[in-house]
C-alpha cells in the first residue's frame, strides 16, 4: 500500500507558459454552418515501440502545423472561422499563430485548465481512441494508416445522433448555403 501508483496518462499540454493566450470565443457562438469553427487538440496514442501523436511522433508546434496545414488544404467554403484549442505551448507558439493568420482563421483559447471548454475536440479524441484505436499497433507508420482509415470511416460511415443520424461527411456537404472555395 505504500508503493506509488504509476500515472496511466501522457501529458500533452503544457499552458503554464509566457506566450499571448486568446479569449475564449466560443463561449457566445452557436455554429450554423461546417467550417464555422475549427478544433484542435493533441491526444496521444501508444505504439509497441513508443508514445506517438495522432499526426506526429513529438509533441513540437512543426507538427501541429502540419495538421492545420492539411486542415486548411481541406477547407471548402469562404466562411469566417474560429480556431479553437485549449491553452497549450504548441497552439501558443509563434509559428503557429502566423499559420492562423496567414489562413484567416481567427485564434479561440479554452479559459484555464477547463477541458470542457474543448469539449468537441476531446469527445473526437476519445472516440478515435475507444471505438477505433483499441489495439495497440506495432509501429507509427501502421499507426499512421490506422488513423487515417479510422478519420474515414468516422466521418463517411458513422451517423451521429447529434447530426440527426447523418455522418459528418453529409453535413459538411450539405453546408448552410456559403459557396465551396476554388
Amino acid at each position: 500500500m505504500l508503493i506509488k501508483r504509476r500515472k496511466n496518462y501522457t501529458k500533452t499540454t503544457n499552458s503554464k507558459h509566457w506566450l499571448k493566450k486568446h479569449p475564449n470565443l466560443l463561449k457566445d457562438v452557436q455554429p450554423k454552418c461546417p467550417e464555422q469553427v475549427f478544433v484542435s487538440d493533441i491526444t496521444y496514442v501508444k505504439t509497441r515501440e513508443q508514445t506517438c501523436y495522432l499526426v506526429s511522433r513529438d509533441l513540437g508546434a512543426e507538427s501541429t502545423t502540419k495538421a492545420l496545414d492539411a486542415a486548411v488544404k481541406n477547407k471548402r467554403r469562404m466562411v469566417n472561422t474560429i480556431h479553437h484549442s485549449d491553452r497549450g505551448l504548441q497552439y501558443a507558439s509563434s509559428v503557429y499563430q502566423k499559420k492562423l493568420k496567414q489562413s484567416g482563421m481567427v485564434p479561440s483559447m479554452a479559459d484555464g485548465y477547463d477541458c470542457y471548454q474543448n469539449a468537441l475536440a476531446e469527445r473526437m479524441n476519445g472516440i478515435l481512441k475507444q471505438e477505433f484505436m483499441f489495439a495497440k499497433c506495432n509501429d507509427f507508420a501502421k499507426l499512421k494508416i490506422l488513423v487515417r482509415e479510422s478519420v474515414e470511416i468516422y466521418n463517411s460511415q458513422r451517423p451521429h445522433l447529434s447530426l440527426g443520424m447523418r455522418t459528418p461527411n453529409d453535413v459538411h456537404k450539405s453546408g448552410c448555403g456559403a459557396s465551396p472555395t476554388a
